[in-house]
């Protein structure tokens, strides 16, 4: 699953995020509405990581997920 399809395919995915990342809130995932800069942010910002630490994450996340899309 690429960046682009994130979007597409975030009302499937938003639960499964949300047990990927917990400390992510239902505003959040509203927030976030499938956008991977967004995402990225808001594990950053909960998490503590740094940018390229959450960005490293969520690409591990959607190539774990690339039969989804």
């Amino acid at each position: 699953m690429n960046r682009d399809t994130l979007k597409g395919q975030w009302k499937q995915l938003r639960g499964e995020i949300q047990s990927q990342w917990g400390r992510l809130t239902d505003d959040d995932l509203d927030v976030i509405k499938g956008e991977y800069t967004q995402l990225v942010g808001r594990i950053q910002e909960r998490y503590g990581h740094s940018r390229e630490e959450a960005e490293r994450e969520v690409d591990e996340y959607l190539n774990r997920h690339a039969s989804i899309a």
